[in-house]
């Protein structure tokens, strides 16, 4: 496929479904706003399920690029949570239709595509915690504390974060830095909290 015709179809099926969810996502609007014919599109897709399956696994090769950039030289937990936030920052600014789909997919109930939602999902998240937080200094923490519940704790917040910015903003390429700036204040009361006197 002509590189200038993938990314009209990509970009053109993001929006679709994202706005429509996989149920009412019509092929026939994918087609008009990508300008091509209903033939070209399934001659490079057998469906649309296959479209939509598509678009996942270019969303989990962009989802990718944040473990890429990340300095695994720093081993501090905040410090190193704090860089994965600018470095998605950055490519939610760069791919907002992407990460749109994202979010529209965590509420699909399609039965059609709901098990490959979650397998897929499952392994997103699998990988970015193991890539993530890859060398990471543990002994930081503090030893009077449930270790399995501090975590449950950080990770409840920055998920009740996440959706508290998302539910604020039209588009993901509204995001601002002052979100940035206010994760990192929270991630500085976390870090008193549960960090060692001195670390």
């Amino acid at each position: 496929m002509e590189t200038e015709k993938r990314e009209r179809i990509i970009n053109a099926a993001l929006k679709e479904f994202a706005q429509n969810g996989y149920e009412r996502a019509s092929t026939n609007e994918i087609i008009k706003e990508a300008n091509i014919s209903k033939g070209s599109l399934f001659n490079y897709f057998k469906s649309k399920k296959d479209l939509y399956l598509y678009l996942f696994e270019r969303i989990t090769e962009i989802i990718d690029k944040i473990y890429d950039e990340i300095n695994y030289n720093e081993t501090d937990f905040f410090k190193r949570t704090k860089e994965i936030g600018l470095i998605k920052f950055k490519i939610m600014k760069k791919f907002p239709q992407a990460f749109e789909f994202i979010q529209a997919a965590g509420n699909e109930h399609s039965e059609e595509v709901k098990s490959e939602i979650e397998e897929i999902c499952k392994h997103v998240i699998e990988n970015g915690f193991e890539r993530g937080f890859k060398n990471i200094d543990m002994t930081k923490f503090r030893d009077d504390m449930d270790f399995e519940k501090v975590m449950n704790i950080i990770s409840w917040t920055m998920l009740s974060f996440s959706e508290q910015q998302r539910n604020r903003l039209n588009s993901y390429k509204d995001i601002s830095t002052e979100m940035l700036e206010e994760w990192d204040e929270y991630f500085d009361i976390l870090e008193r909290c549960f960090y060692k006197k001195g670390e």
